[in-house]
C-alpha cells in the first residue's frame, strides 16, 4: 500500500495544478505547463516503482510465547529480519490487543547492516489470560520522499498474562516464612498415622500399638513406631461458573485496584499461593477446576516445573456462564482421586440451588477425602445487631437482607457440618489467609 507524502502533496499543489491551470487559460503555454506536469508525474511514478521493493525482504518473528504479569509493565521483543537492499528508517507499530497499554505506540528505527534487527516493546496487560498478536505495521518513505510504503507483517506470537500475585505474596508472608507455621507457631498436636519402625517395647506403650506378628517371631514384645505425614495430597478446587462472574465490593478501598474484578480472580490468586504453601510443607499439590463440568485435573505432584503447570492451567481459566454441577464433579474426583486427600472448594454456597446440589455431591466424597469450603462472604452479610450505623429506612432494609443471607449460610454450615465438612466465610481480601489457615490447621492436628 502506498500513500502521498506531504512532499509530494506540495509539489502538486505548487507546480502541477498552476501548469495545468495556465495551459487551459493561455494556448501558448498548453506545452510547458504540460510538460512539467507529465515530469512530476513520471518523477513520482519512478520513485513509486523504487520504492515498492524496499518492504518486500522485510519479515516479523514474535517469540511464540511472551510472559506478562497483569497491570504490571512488561516488555515484547520484536525481531525484525530484512535483506541487504531494504528501507533505511522504519516507522513501526504493532497491533496490540484491546485493552493494552504502551508509552511507545510506534518506533521509528534505523535498520543496521545485520540481516536482522530486535526491538524492545513496553507494554502493560490489564487482564490475565491469552492473547494473540496477529500483526505489524511498518512504514517507510520511498528514495525521493514522495510516497510512503507500507505493509502488514503477519505474526504469530501468544502472550499469557498471568495473575499479579506481589501484594497478595506480602499479605500472606507469614504463612510462607517457614514450614508449619501461619500468622503465629502452633504446637504440632497427634503422633502421626505412617509407619516408620519397629522397637522394643517400653513401658507405657499403648496395647494398640504393639505388632503382635513381630512380638510373636521374636518372642518379646515389639511396638510399631508411627511418624507425622509430610507428605500428603491437597487439591483445591476452583468454581468457574456463573458463581465466581459476581463482583463483590472491597472492605477496604485499594488504590492498587483500578477496577472491581470478578470472584474469579481472587479464587485464582488463592489457589496459586496454597500451592506455594503446599510446596514449603512437602506436600503434593493438584487443581481442579469446574463449572458445568470439569475444565482442568491436573494431578497431585510437587516442584517447579509442576507449579507452573498448575498455573498455566489458570492462565487461562474464564468465567463460564452457567450453573454449577456438583454431582458431576464429585463423580469425577471419585473415580480419579483413589487415595484419600484434602479437598479444598474455592466456590460461593449463598445460592440455594447450588448449595443443594453441592450437598448431594459432597455425600459421595466426604467418606473418603477430608472436605473443606472457603467462600467469599459480601459485605454487609451479618447479624442485624452487629453495628450501629443504621440511619436511614433504606440502611434497614439493608441490615435485614444482610442478615437473612447470613442466616442461610449459617443453616448451610450447620448441614455441612454434620457430614464432617468444614465452610469457612472470608472477605474477598482475605480469602488466600482462611484457605492457607485451613490448610495449615489440618496439617497441624494431622486430620487428614
Amino acid at each position: 500500500m502506498i500513500v502521498p507524502t506531504h512532499r509530494l502533496l506540495l509539489l502538486t499543489g505548487l507546480l502541477v495544478f498552476p501548469g495545468l491551470t495556465l495551459a487551459g487559460l493561455d494556448p501558448e503555454r498548453f506545452l510547458p505547463g504540460l510538460v512539467i506536469s507529465l515530469a512530476i508525474a513520471l518523477l513520482a511514478a519512478v520513485d513509486a516503482v523504487r520504492g515498492s521493493s524496499l518492504l518486500a525482504s522485510l519479515g516479523a518473528e514474535l517469540p511464540p510465547v511472551s510472559r506478562l504479569v497483569k497491570n504490571r509493565p512488561g516488555i515484547l521483543h520484536l525481531r525484525l529480519t530484512h535483506s541487504p537492499r531494504r528501507a533505511d528508517v522504519l516507522r513501526i507499530g504493532l497491533a496490540l490487543p484491546h485493552g493494552f497499554e504502551t508509552p511507545q505506540p510506534e518506533q521509528v528505527a534505523r535498520l543496521p547492516d545485520a540481516p536482522a534487527s530486535r526491538f524492545e516493546w513496553p507494554v502493560t496487560a490489564p487482564e490475565r489470560g491469552r492473547f494473540h498478536i496477529r500483526a505489524c505495521h511498518v512504514e517507510t518513505t520511498s528514495p525521493l520522499g514522495l510516497w510512503s510504503h507500507r505493509r502488514i507483517l503477519p505474526l504469530g506470537g501468544e502472550i499469557r498474562v498471568q495473575p499479579d500475585l506481589a501484594a497478595a505474596l506480602r499479605a500472606n508472608a507469614a504463612f510462607l516464612a517457614r514450614a508449619l507455621s501461619g500468622s503465629k507457631a502452633l504446637r504440632q498436636v497427634g503422633k502421626g498415622r505412617d509407619f516408620e519402625k519397629l522397637r522394643d517395647y517400653i513401658a507405657g506403650d499403648s496395647f494398640d500399638e504393639i505388632h503382635w506378628r513381630a512380638t510373636a517371631k521374636r518372642q518379646h514384645p515389639v511396638t510399631k513406631i508411627f511418624q507425622v505425614e509430610r507428605t500428603q495430597e491437597v487439591y483445591v478446587l476452583v468454581d468457574a461458573s456463573r458463581l465466581s462472574g459476581r463482583i463483590l465490593p472491597p472492605l477496604r478501598p485499594s488504590p492498587t485496584v483500578r477496577r472491581p474484578e470478578p470472584l474469579l480472580e481472587q479464587f485464582i490468586q488463592s489457589a496459586l499461593l496454597l500451592g506455594a504453601a503446599a510446596e514449603h510443607q512437602g506436600d503434593r499439590f493438584g487443581l481442579i477446576t469446574f463449572a458445568s463440568q470439569v475444565e482442568t485435573f491436573v494431578r497431585a505432584d510437587n516442584g517447579g516445573a509442576h507449579y507452573a503447570s498448575c498455573r498455566e492451567q489458570l492462565v487461562q481459566l474464564q468465567v463460564r456462564p452457567v450453573t454449577p454441577d456438583f454431582e458431576e464433579l464429585a463423580s469425577f474426583v471419585r473415580v480419579r482421586l483413589r487415595r484419600r486427600a484434602l479437598l479444598l472448594f474455592l466456590t460461593s454456597l449463598d445460592d440455594p440451588v447450588a448449595a443443594e446440589g453441592f450437598i448431594r455431591g459432597i455425600d459421595l466424597l466426604r467418606r473418603q477425602h477430608l472436605c473443606l469450603v472457603v467462600q467469599p462472604q459480601a459485605p454487609g452479610v451479618e447479624p442485624v445487631f452487629s453495628h450501629d450505623q443504621v440511619r436511614t429506612p433504606d440502611h434497614i432494609l439493608g441490615a435485614l437482607a444482610g442478615h437473612l443471607q447470613w442466616q442461610g449460610l449459617r443453616e448451610i454450615q450447620s448441614v455441612l457440618h454434620r457430614r464432617g465438612v468444614t465452610l469457612a466465610t472470608a472477605s474477598s481480601e482475605g480469602l488466600a489467609a482462611a484457605l492457607i489457615g485451613r490448610y495449615l490447621d489440618v496439617k497441624r492436628r494431622q486430620a487428614l
